[in-house]
């Protein structure tokens, strides 16, 4: 069971043949698990080329897709950056555009962006950047809205070198109640902005940020790990996991991530959606992973009146 006021329970599928010949297959294996959406990873999927939708590739995904009792989600290019130079903004918009479209052919609901990264630079820099993330943002919605999808700009994690900014959850809020759009959401990420903050040195700010963007976030993204800065070389993954470092995309209960305090604290939009972001390399522990996480969602606070698109 989950709270009435939670869509469900998603996990995010992997590539495996570059062709998808073989993706209906893991769509299959998850459809298994008894989850009630799937997130397509379309950044990993060479479904836009230059620019534009390559209609073959799209034409595969949509027979592994289609006639599935299970609700879509799509998570589009990292790259997208609207926090970048001016001269490289329509670029990114032009990929944008034509990943919102393929996210429409899915018939997906929430497509999930990444919110911007810049280098570290005095304030006067920072804020020309967010005005230039604001007005992107306002024409994306645009777009969105005429798809019938909702844009969930996720939190992200700051450069460990330091050379590279990122908002903090708090001041993502701030940006999305100045663009008032309501087919611009969150997604929070809740590994990236422990790390965040950790990075930060505001580790015990944790919670407080992330309820303060909690009514925007139509979109959860739910993986452990423990905030720790992945500063140390390391040989293989398995030691990266022995020290806690990074983003780990553990099983729920596997890192130190305060669940039930965020739960607690945190108030979402009715109709969010808990997806999980689980590492390949953890997938033996996915039902484990989904058990835990319905656990959340039974506990989950929504309100209709948080910003709900």
């Amino acid at each position: 069971m989950v709270s009435s006021g939670v869509k469900g329970i998603g996990i995010s599928a992997h590539k495996r043949a570059h062709d998808l010949s073989d993706f209906g297959a893991e769509l299959d294996m998850i459809e298994a698990l008894g989850v009630d959406s799937i997130e397509i990873p379309t950044f990993d999927l060479d479904l836009v080329v230059g620019g534009k939708v390559r209609r073959p590739q799209l034409d595969a995904l949509l027979r592994a897709t289609r006639g599935r009792s299970v609700g879509y989600s799509v998570h589009g290019p990292l790259a997208i950056n609207f926090m970048d130079d001016v001269w490289r903004l329509p670029r990114h918009f032009d990929v944008l555009k034509a990943s919102l479209d393929v996210a429409a052919e899915i018939g997906a609901e929430h497509y999930v962006m990444h919110s911007g990264l810049m280098p570290r630079q005095q304030a006067t820099g920072t804020e020309a950047a967010y005005e230039r993330q604001r007005e992107a943002l306002s024409k994306a919605g645009d777009l969105a809205r005429q798809h019938g999808l909702v844009i969930c700009v996720e939190t992200l994690f700051a450069d460990f070198k330091g050379d590279g900014y990122a908002s903090s959850p708090r001041r993502l809020a701030r940006e999305l109640a100045t663009i008032a759009h309501d087919h611009v959401m969150a997604t929070i990420d809740f590994s990236h902005s422990y790390l965040k903050m950790d990075f930060d040195g505001a580790r015990d700010t944790f919670v407080a940020e992330i309820a303060a963007l909690a009514p925007y976030a139509k979109h959860l993204h739910i993986h452990d790990s423990f905030g720790r800065q992945d500063d140390i070389w390391m040989y293989t993954e398995g030691e990266r996991l022995a020290y806690g470092h990074g983003d780990l995309h553990l099983p729920v209960g596997w890192g130190d991530i305060p669940w039930q305090a965020l739960m607690e604290q945190c108030v979402f939009p009715e109709g969010v959606v808990f997806n999980i972001e689980l590492n390949q390399r953890y997938w033996y522990a996915a039902a484990e992973c989904i058990e835990a996480t319905r656990a959340l969602a039974a506990i989950a606070q929504t309100d209709r009146r948080a910003a709900a698109a």
